[in-house]
């Protein structure tokens, strides 16, 4: 078995995806023999978060530390450089297939009560191919006797196609950033800088990009009658768009010279609140008992 546990192979058409039991992710997607996402092979572990499911929060939370209902949590540091819990509890769990078909799977994860995280929350991921793209519904529910906190988010990088990082063209609809710490911690929000909005169209150059935004910009499209904002990555002969619903009110932008050998990758990460938003709120859901939350986005390349 691989490091990242099962992998189902889905597809439709000339679309094929690959995604793997640890982390729900999405470990490979292809059109052809073109690759739409960074990827990596059964002998590696997922490099920089590479397409993994991100729950019950989403980016970091500050030292691991956070306080509900006057009560004070300590979760473990899972980025120790910077002192923070990041991405979650499911990363490295085994994910269960709840349903699979030729152009799709489900899986799920009941995220049982811990230490740091006494609430238990049932999470599930369902990925889907068609002539389009690539669709996935994120779903969390509170199976437990209390409210919970509750973020959800994923990690996909558009792979370059091998156009230099500093030669692609970023599109991101949102209209504000966060001013953060040494521990990447938001401090407050602001308004794009001229280096930092890319709303129309712009040539990443030598910036890069580890980065919260908000006041994601959606509009009604149909179909699917629903709103979505749209990322794209343009490069040589090639154009990869990310478009998310309006359950995902932040985006976290992260461009990788080398997401995996002689792979560069944006990631274009949606998520349904603010990095520390267990601390600070923004964005945060309190699920009741029995309350569901669900959030689609999805990828569609050119």
């Amino acid at each position: 078995m691989s490091l990242c546990g099962q992998v189902w192979t889905i597809t439709s058409g000339e679309h094929r995806a690959e995604i793997a039991e640890v982390g729900a992710g999405l470990r490979r997607y292809t059109v052809g023999d073109d690759d739409v996402t960074c990827h990596y092979g059964d002998d590696e572990l997922p490099p920089k978060g590479c397409g993994t499911t991100l729950v019950p929060w989403p980016n970091r939370i500050r030292g691991g530390r956070y306080t509900l209902d006057g009560v004070s949590q300590q979760l473990g540091l899972t980025e120790p450089d910077k002192g923070n819990a990041i991405h979650g509890l499911g990363r490295w769990a085994r994910w269960s297939l709840l349903e699979q078909a030729a152009d799709r799977v489900r899986l799920g994860l009941d995220v049982v009560p811990q230490k740091g995280y006494p609430f238990e929350v049932h999470a599930e991921v369902h990925y889907a191919l068609d002539a389009d793209g690539l669709s996935v519904e994120l779903s969390g529910r509170n199976d437990g006797r209390t409210h919970a906190p509750f973020g959800m988010g994923s990690h996909p990088y558009l792979s370059t196609r091998g156009t230099p990082l500093d030669d692609v063209v970023l599109t991101v609809p949102v209209g504000e950033t966060f001013e953060v710490d040494d521990q990447q911690i938001p401090l407050r929000r602001r308004p794009l800088g001229d280096d930092e909005d890319f709303r129309a169209g712009s040539r990443l150059g030598d910036r890069r990009f580890d980065q919260g935004f908000t006041d994601v910009r959606f509009e009604d499209v149909d179909p699917p009658a629903e709103a979505q904002a749209v990322a794209r990555l343009r490069g040589d002969g090639f154009s990869t768009s990310l478009w998310l619903d309006d359950a995902f009110g932040f985006l976290q932008v992260y461009t990788v010279d080398e997401v995996a050998p002689g792979q560069s990758g944006v990631a274009f990460e949606p998520m349904s609140c603010a990095p520390d938003a267990f601390n600070s709120g923004d964005g945060l859901l309190l699920l009741e008992p029995g309350q569901t939350w669900s959030g689609r986005w999805g990828i569609a390349p050119s």
